[in-house]
């Protein structure tokens, strides 16, 4: 029995054909059936009814049932059609599917022929039905996913910027544009706090109007933000509640999140939609990720600030000054030690941030946070550079010094860096000490350089410093890493500034590519030779002599 209440219209002027079909044998079954007897009143009604299945009699006076279907399909109306024939009207049957007939039955009929042909025709109209609200299905699911991607590519795209744009205005105004779209908004805004105090200035908007836009890094109340200062905590309000508040001159619909640093408030981002309908869970989650986002961009502008106005202010010394050598030995020693610092508050700074996070954070934003860590490191390494750098500049200041105790010092200085790469620093130290004459500084940053290089192209090995005095007195310095090894053509190369063993292989930002060259001059300088030995696949020796204080 059918359960389902489909629609059947039957058309046919004898009353006999339409009870036999209608009464007795489809509306027992469940169909709802709607009879009429002609067919002009059967295309009203098929609009009327939206039958499921039209059964109609060829023979009809007026207009017959061909010309009923050419007039359907001249309508639009595509449902299927059960044609009546009687026996001999084989021609008639045949122009009646090519004007797009479903199936036919033949008078005089039985009840179950006119149950069969119905099912028949039914079981197609069922799939067609399940095809199309599949398909309505998918369609709506693939709306929502490209929704979802088109956000999440958003959301990329501001974690992208937040390592990459050094300008804050641009930075916010990507924070504001990714947040009104990923919140389905139609305006937003970013509120920062004026350094220690209670108020927020106005620092991007998106579709504000141009009385409000024009405000721009000036204080600005939009009359909700400070509750939000306040409270600590995300607010969603719509509808008559938001009346009560200024902003509701700007929308109907508001979302709050707040901006923080060490669970310090140190902004508001806010959306606004001009229709009173509510943000959802999903919308404050994004919003949410945005803000910690923005948090991020605040400490990373405050680095690249902080190392443009150094910048600024040695660019402007340089110009000025009349003595080329002179300025470029005073930018060396001014970079290095005003950045150094710096750098290393900085790099402190992250650390506490990222472990006092309130909201858990994505892999996106690890990644955000771990770049703003790489990126101290390489400008910690050029510091680094830079000192070895102005050390190779100087005459040696020679003076009796434990070779041991600076290899010692060099070992623990790498000690971290080394553990993270999961590479072991062996000691081979002889038990009496050596005592050599060396510029402290100078040979201190040789063995940085040389530990540095072999950690670097040793991974997840092992490294090993080896001190002795060889067979003619000379104290004598091993570093031996675990890489690759050196092509004997490239032996005599790699103490060239800059030089590449694989010329193929992307340039290491992590090193400035000087300290190889630098450790030779310095090495030199003191009375001694820095060479290398190596075989291809078993590694790297880069051994050196000094002067003997004894």
């Amino acid at each position: 029995m059918n359960t389902s209440q489909e629609r059947i219209l039957i058309v046919e002027d004898d009353p006999d054909i339409s009870d036999l079909i209608g009464r007795q044998a489809l509306k027992p079954l469940g169909y709802r059936v709607k009879i009429v007897h002609e067919a002009p009143l059967a295309i009203q009604e098929a609009v009327r009814f939206a039958p499921d299945v039209l059964i109609a009699n060829l023979n009809l006076s007026g207009l017959s049932g061909k010309d009923l279907l050419v007039a359907l399909s001249s309508q639009g109306m595509d449902m299927p059609v059960i044609v009546i024939a009687k026996e001999g009207m084989e021609g008639d049957v045949i122009q009646a599917f090519r004007l797009g007939a479903a199936d036919y039955v033949k008078w005089p009929i039985r009840e179950a022929e006119v149950v069969s042909a119905v099912e028949r025709v039914l079981v197609q109209v069922r799939a067609n039905r399940e095809r199309e609200q599949l398909a309505r299905k998918v369609k709506e699911t693939n709306l929502k996913l490209q929704s979802r991607v088109r956000e999440l590519t958003t959301i990329l795209g501001i974690g992208k910027a937040v390592t990459s744009i050094s300008d804050r205005y641009a930075l916010f105004d990507k924070i504001i544009e990714g947040a009104v779209f990923v919140a389905e908004a139609d305006k937003g805004w970013l509120l920062l706090r004026e350094g220690d105090s209670k108020i927020f200035k106005l620092s991007a908007q998106r579709n504000l109007p141009k009385s409000l836009a024009e405000k721009i890094d000036q204080p600005w109340d939009d009359g909700i933000s400070s509750l939000v200062a306040l409270s600590g905590e995300s607010l969603s309000i719509y509808g008559p509640p938001l009346k009560r508040f200024k902003v509701s001159r700007l929308g109907k619909s508001a979302l709050v999140v707040p901006v923080k640093i060490k669970k310090e408030i140190v902004g508001l981002m806010v959306v606004v939609r001009d229709e009173p309908k509510p943000f959802n869970p999903s919308n404050k989650a994004l919003l949410e990720a945005l803000s910690d986002y923005a948090s991020i961009s605040l400490v990373n502008v405050s680095l690249y600030q902080a190392v443009e106005d150094r910048a600024s202010k040695l660019q402007k010394v340089a110009e000025t000054s009349r003595e080329k050598e002179k300025i470029n030995a005073e930018v060396l020693q001014r970079v290095s030690k005003i950045l150094e610092t710096p750098l290393n508050v900085v790099a402190e700074e992250i650390e506490v941030f990222a472990r006092n996070l309130e909201t858990p954070i994505n892999q996106q934003q690890i990644r955000s946070i771990e770049s703003i860590r790489a990126n101290l490191h390489r400008a910690m390494m050029v510091v680094d550079g830079l000192n070895l750098l102005e050390n190779a500049n100087k005459s040696p200041n020679l003076v009796t010094v434990s070779l041991v105790d600076l290899a010692q010092q060099a070992i623990s200085h790498f000690e971290k860096k080394a553990k993270e790469k999961s590479i072991t620093l062996e000691k081979e130290f002889p038990p009496e000490p050596i005592f050599v004459l060396a510029d402290i500084d100078q040979v201190s940053q040789v063995f940085n350089a040389l530990l540095s290089n072999a950690i670097r192209v040793s991974p997840n090995r092992q490294v090993v410093i080896k001190i002795q005095q060889d067979k003619d007195g000379h104290p004598h310095v091993y570093v031996k890493d675990s890489g690759p090894g050196i092509s004997r053509e490239n032996q005599t190369k790699i103490f060239q500034p800059f030089f590449k063993v694989d010329p193929y292989q992307p340039d290491d930002q992590d090193h400035l590519g000087i300290g190889l060259s630098l450790s030779k001059e310095i090495i030199r300088a003191h009375g001694g030779e820095l060479r290398v030995e190596s075989q291809l696949g078993q590694g790297s020796t880069l051994h050196f002599t000094l002067k003997s204080a004894n």
